[in-house]
Formats: structure tokens, sequence, C-alpha cells
């Protein structure tokens, strides 16, 4: 089967399908007016070791109202990007939910603020790990479309890290016990590990 994306009938159905798993961005940030939010985004990934820069792309709208945590991320500069492990999944998905700006998803997933070092957002007690962002830009994607996009690119300016997790030089894994998004409803548990090693060339 051939696929224009232009053509056929929700393509995005396809696209979240196929690029899979995708890692969630759990985002904490904070309106002008002090007001917190918490929801996830599946287009999120790294971008650069150095300075150590992530993305995540935001839908500018949900209908016709404009998307809090794009919002706040511009208005702000900062937010925080927090981990989803299997504990809190549950908790992640009940934020998913398009809700009123005043409403505070930190209490809706029952979930803990505390404090971040270096932004005003603030991080998820319950997550594995936390990573404090400070904006760089907002790229349009569609701009001036109501499907319009923005991509953010930000710098992580401070990682915490349950001490379980870390030895010092490398992230246990298995420890870590993330989830993945796929298509649909469905998610995945990032836990079927294997490894295989760099290859080095060696000329004969």
């Amino acid at each position: 089967m051939k696929i224009d994306p232009k053509t056929q009938d929700k393509f995005f159905n396809i696209l979240k399908a196929v690029v899979i798993p995708r890692p969630i961005a759990f985002v904490s940030s904070q309106s002008k007016d002090g007001v917190l939010n918490l929801a996830p985004f599946s287009f999120f990934n790294g971008v650069c070791y150095d300075p150590p820069t992530i993305s995540v792309s935001i839908a500018r709208f949900a209908g016709n109202k404009p998307k809090d945590s794009l919002v706040n991320i511009e208005e702000t500069g900062e937010f925080v990007v927090n981990l989803v492990n299997q504990d809190i999944a549950q908790a992640m998905n009940k934020t998913a939910a398009e809700y009123p700006a005043d409403v505070n998803e930190f209490e809706v997933a029952g979930l803990t603020p505390t404090a971040s070092e270096i932004v005003a957002a603030p991080c998820v007690l319950e997550s594995p790990v936390s990573l404090e962002c400070k904006l760089i830009q907002v790229v349009p994607v569609n701009e001036g479309s109501s499907k319009e996009c923005g991509l953010i690119i930000a710098e992580v300016v401070y990682c915490h890290i349950n001490d379980d997790l870390f030895d010092g030089r490398y992230v246990d894994m298995k420890g870590l016990d993330v989830v993945g998004r796929l298509g649909g409803h469905e998610y995945c548990k990032v836990n079927d590990l294997f490894e295989m090693r760099l290859p080095i060339y060696k000329e004969e």
C-alpha cells in the first residue's frame, strides 16, 4: 500500500503508530500568574549533548483553546520535563484531558510538586528523573493554521535523578522502568532490554 499523507484522512494515526516507541515528556510549567500546569507530550527527544538540549512539540490549540503548556513556556521561558515510569503512568494519563487554564493538574493526578533548583516551575516528586529546562526557541510548524504546533527547543539546566538509578557514570535502565507511547491508546513497558556493543573499525 502506498499512502500520500496529504490525501489520507487522519494520517496522524499512522504516523503515531509507526514512529514508536516514543518517550513521554511529562511537562510541568507555571503561568506568569503562578498557576501550575502538568501535561504529557510524546513528540519529545534529545537534540544535542553540549549544551544538553531537548525538543518537545506541542500543538498550539486544543479546539479553540490555546494549549496552556505552550503558552506558559513561551511567556516564562521555563519548564520541567519529568519522566514517566510505571508507578505514575495512570496519574500521567489523568492529566491528558483538556482542562481549563485555572485547573492544577498536579491535584487532578494526585502528584506532588516539589521545588526546582533553577526554574520556577516545579518538578514532579514521584518522577524518577526531572530535567529543568530553559527555552532556547519555539519553531512554528504549520504556522497560522488551526493545527499549528510549536517545536520547543530548550537547554537542560539542571537534572534530578533518584540516587539508586545513577552510579556516577551509567543510568540503571531497568530500574528506570519508564513507559513509552505507541499509537492509539497503547503504551509499552521499556523493560525487555538487550545489549549491542558499538563496533570499532580497525583498518586491515
